[in-house]
């Protein structure tokens, strides 16, 4: 196989060949070796070799795409042509573009030296604690992955960057059961960059173990109430992405309806509650080193000590919006912990429900929603009392972030983000 550089070469040569104006490709190979687990026991182990070129053409300011999984000259030309065809049936936009030259990099970040013997050794070790510590619990499946990836995204405008990248996942679904008694499923996943330590280890799986043997004796939440929700980090990610799409994310700028399109450098949350993307930290697994727009990754703040810092824009974004792009496109998610550690904000809780998972539609405008709170607990006079079958909880996202009661100093580390438990007030629980 060639080098993946001169690949990309030739990928930017057809293209310029079939009519591109400007040109921008990404060129990878990657190996994964996968370790499977169905019903507890070991189902499959295979190695996956991946090829794959993604195409941007831009030709009289409309923009074509394209994608093919193989590396030859005349399937590079065939898709070259192709992209050029999608090109020709776009609509002109002033927004479309490729990166412009800023720096070339070329990044190694993990290790190339994945050890399968001892990946094999943790995963059974990890089964035979999940059965003597956690009886209750049935890994339903277990998806394990040691992979390699080698990608260079080059362009008409003299970019080129050079990412080769290793590195560990483990996902887990589970339930629990005894006798009639069962739990709903609940899944886990997280990154890693060696097998330094057990993989029951890793970020909140025992916790999660732990809670769903406890769900099996769940009962109702009893009264309605209006006040706290303790939000676990198996949670908080996916709430704040939701409030940061809702109201800053590049659709809804572009359409007009962001809450917060006029609230940059504003207040817009809580003091306490300050949001970076982190591809770069060293608590993230892989992270990212080049956007999907083709510029090198930086960390940055998007919400800090609650004023909005940063709206996450692609560069098309930025420029539909006349506003800057930002220095990541990774969902690399730290919140900054806070000055009590869990069981002081538990003690002083008279009473809330612990959300360790939600299931729900998408929010309103507004920010209002509503689902079910999973996988979570009563808390009552400083004490978690006891599970609570599927329960209601509802608010206003945007209201929400202006009433953290409190974040932990405890956070949790999956390899792709680093997250508090924090206490939010003024929702309602049925």
């Amino acid at each position: 196989m060639k080098d993946l550089k001169e690949i990309a070469s030739y990928v930017l040569e057809a293209l310029k060949k079939a009519g591109a104006d400007d040109a921008q490709c990404t060129v990878a190979h990657g190996k994964a070796k996968e370790l499977n687990i169905d019903g507890g026991e070991i189902s499959l182990m295979r190695t996956v070799i991946d090829n794959s070129i993604s195409m941007k053409a831009i030709k009289d300011g409309k923009k074509g795409n394209a994608s093919i999984n193989q590396f030859d000259e005349a399937s590079i030309d065939a898709a070259a042509r192709e992209c050029i065809e999608a090109a020709d049936a776009a609509v002109v936009d002033d927004a479309v573009c490729i990166a412009d030259f800023t720096r070339n990099a070329e990044f190694d970040v993990g290790s190339k030296s994945g050890d399968m013997d001892l990946f094999f050794d943790r995963i059974t070790e990890f089964l035979d604690t999940v059965r003597a510590d956690y009886p209750k619990v049935i890994l339903e499946q277990v998806f394990s992955e040691y992979s390699e990836t080698d990608t260079a995204v080059m362009n008409t405008n003299g970019v080129y960057h050079r990412l080769r990248e290793a590195g560990y996942t483990l996902s887990t679904m589970f339930s629990s059961h005894e006798g009639e008694k069962a739990t709903s499923f609940n899944g886990y996943e997280a990154q890693f960059g060696d097998l330094s330590r057990p993989l029951i280890d890793l970020g909140m799986q025992r916790a999660l173990f732990d809670q769903s043997q406890k769900e099996l004796d769940a009962s109702p939440i009893g009264e309605k109430f209006t006040g706290k929700i303790l939000v676990a980090p198996t949670y908080l990610g996916e709430l704040i992405d939701t409030a940061l799409y809702k109201f800053a994310g590049s659709t809804e700028l572009i359409n007009g309806t962001a809450a917060w399109k006029d609230k940059l450098g504003q207040k817009v949350a809580d003091e306490k509650l300050t949001v970076s993307i982190i591809p770069l930290d060293e608590r993230i697994c892989g992270g990212e080193r080049i956007t999907d727009d083709g510029y090198v990754s930086e960390n940055f703040d998007m919400i800090e000590n609650g004023v909005l810092k940063d709206f996450g824009l692609s560069e098309y974004a930025a420029r539909k919006t006349g506003n800057k792009r930002a220095p990541s496109t990774s969902s690399c998610m730290a919140v900054a912990p806070g000055d009590k550690t869990l069981d002081e904000i538990i003690k002083g809780i008279d009473r809330a429900l612990l959300v360790c998972r939600f299931s729900g539609g998408e929010p309103a405008v507004n920010g209002d929603f509503s689902g079910v709170a999973k996988n979570s607990f009563l808390i009552e006079n400083g004490e978690i009392k006891h599970a609570v079958t599927e329960t209601m909880i509802s608010g206003n996202l945007e209201k929400m972030l202006n009433n953290v009661v409190a974040i932990s100093k405890d956070t949790v580390e999956d390899g792709a983000s680093v997250l508090p438990y924090v206490l939010f007030d003024g929702i309602t629980v049925s």
